[in-house]
């Protein structure tokens, strides 16, 4: 039932990440903490106590071998294997490195050097890339390959994972469990692409985290069981995800394929999922598509009507009415919890009416990455929610619409940029940071995202455009698969017009799609409304969080 204010959870308090798996072990030892697929496709579950107790030996063996106090990077698709470590590494008196898959070998191995990396774990095809370029990263002392059966020497040592864990099985575990680094000290460096491919690597303490986890939780709370998609080397599903679900003693299931999320809702069943806007435009656009083809639109608008008319009245038979739309999704998922871009507020209203809870929040990296959420009782889907209860945050400079940067102070927010105390100081200042979005407040606390701060197009009138707001409505249209608001020039070349460069799934012409622009476009006012359109033949280049890279966009027709 939703209120008129937040309900904020009561949440276990820990100071370690050593502690939280601690307390993990005690209170849910005998449960489940992951399951996965094997080669063979079986599924495989491994309860808190046999999780724990491979981090132990996983441990052991690294500080046995001098590496207790190392900066470990990690590279590879999501799996079982890159969890132990990277939940070991934070255990440890070292600093975990996680390394975007996506990146070309160049740039892996700047990371790896930049990092002062002394370890690296990887997946097989990595070890490959290693081998060949093993001459370019010389401070690294020591390879593990997840999938390798046993330790080979093919140019450069590379460890077999399981031979490692078979070692530090036979070691005492004291030395390891000994290990201390200072809460407020470099625990978590995370390398972020961002759309301009200037990599800068931000710098996270294991109290960042911890306070990520504890006061996240007290806002927006989980359930049993998790469907893991998002990629680990993201803060969003390494912190968010994997560390909010261990803390909550969850079932953690991990996606073996982006092709089969839809197949692994089913196996899995999950309670919630961490997903990104373009999953749930799919979700969405699916289940449309599937009732207008059966035939029974009219009927499910009746029945949506019918359902919101009894939810008033405290009757909620939405899992009964939409049984079907469950069912596809597992038959038990109670929460999407979505982030990392804008999330088109008729999409919460769609979930919240068949008996999904759609949660949007706002992070960043910088700041470990949660700074605001959607409170369970207390959703609005234009919004991204409320403040996490550890922090300060304010609007610098806001215009007459109460729009103006979003700066966060607090115990989230990151140590700064390694090795890079420029950029660091153009960015915090007296303790804020300063995020690079624009946004405002409403008068419930909640906070609202415009844009980003340079992608705003100032138009010749003065006037400014956030592009973010006018693609939101653009996407509605169903054929629009992927857009771009930028300024065009008029025939005395001024910026004083709106151009859209349009992705599309089905063949328009450009007239066509215009109108349908003009008409979704209609609420707006004159200044934000597009005159003109480019139809692009391909996708737009993106990031490797697939984010629309902006300067990829052709440039303005005179």
């Amino acid at each position: 039932m939703k209120r008129n204010k937040p309900v904020y959870y009561e949440v276990t308090k820990f100071s370690s990440i050593r502690e939280m798996l601690e307390i993990a072990r005690k209170e849910a030892g005998n449960d489940i903490a992951f399951k996965y697929k094997n080669g063979d496709g079986a599924i495989v579950s491994v309860t808190y106590n046999e999780f724990v107790e491979q981090t132990e030996q996983l441990g052991a063996a690294l500080t046995e071998l001098g590496f207790g106090s190392s900066h470990i990077a990690c590279i590879g698709p999501n799996s079982y294997k890159w969890v132990v470590t990277y939940l070991t590494v934070l255990k440890s008196a070292g600093v975990f490195v996680p390394i975007d898959k996506e990146l070309p070998a160049r740039d892996i191995l700047n990371i790896v050097n930049n990092s002062d990396s002394e370890v690296v774990f990887c997946a097989r095809k990595y070890a490959d890339m290693f081998k060949e370029n093993a001459d370019k990263i010389p401070n690294v002392k020591l390879f593990v390959c997840f999938e390798y059966a046993e330790d080979v020497a093919d140019g450069i040592a590379i460890r077999s994972f399981d031979k490692l864990l078979e070692y530090g099985r036979g070691l005492d575990k004291a030395k390891y469990q000994s290990l201390k680094s200072d809460p407020n000290q470099l625990k978590m460096l995370v390398y972020t692409s961002g759309t301009t491919g200037n990599q800068k690597g931000v710098m996270l303490s294991e109290h960042n985290l911890v306070s990520s986890v504890y006061y996240g939780l007290q806002v927006s709370t989980v359930y049993d069981t998790c469907l893991s998609v998002l990629p680990y080397h993201h803060t969003y599903e390494a912190v968010s995800g994997l560390l909010v679900s261990l803390h909550k003693h969850s079932t953690i299931c991990i996606n073996d394929s982006m092709a089969l999320v839809a197949k692994n809702l089913k196996l899995y069943r999950p309670s919630y999922v961490y997903l990104v806007p373009a999953f749930v435009e799919v979700f969405y656009a699916n289940i449309l598509k599937q009732i207008d083809e059966s035939g029974k639109a009219k009927q499910f608008e009746m029945i949506v009507k019918l359902s919101n008319r009894l939810r008033k009245v405290g009757i909620d038979l939405r899992k009964v009415f939409f049984k079907k739309i469950h069912e596809g999704f597992g038959g038990r998922l109670k929460k999407i919890v979505c982030g990392g871009a804008p999330l088109r507020p008729e999409l919460g209203d769609f979930f919240d009416a068949i008996g999904i809870n759609l949660i949007n929040g706002y992070g960043i990296t910088e700041c470990s990455p949660l700074v605001s959420a959607n409170n369970d009782y207390f959703n609005d889907c234009r919004t991204v929610g409320i403040k996490l209860p550890c922090i300060d945050l304010r609007i610098d400079s806001p215009n007459e619409d109460g729009i103006g940067e979003v700066c966060v102070k607090g115990d989230v927010v990151m140590l700064g940029y390694y090795k890079q105390p420029e950029l660091t100081t153009e960015v915090l200042k007296d303790g804020w940071f300063y995020t690079g979005d624009y946004g405002c407040l409403n008068d419930k606390g909640q906070l609202l995202i415009t844009g980003r701060k340079k992608n705003i197009i100032v138009l010749s009138n003065g006037k400014n455009v956030y592009p973010e707001e006018i693609e939101n409505y653009i996407q509605r249209i169903p054929y629009v698969s992927e857009v771009i608001v930028k300024s065009a020039k008029d025939e005395t070349g001024q910026e004083s017009r709106l151009q859209a460069e349009v992705f599309l799934s089905e063949p328009k012409s450009e007239k066509e799609v215009l109108n349908d622009i003009i008409e979704v476009c209609r609420v707006l006012p004159a200044y934000k409304r597009v005159s003109s359109v480019v139809i692009r033949n391909e996708e737009f280049p993106k990031t490797t969080s697939r984010k629309i890279k902006r300067a990829s966009v052709s440039s303005n027709p005179a």
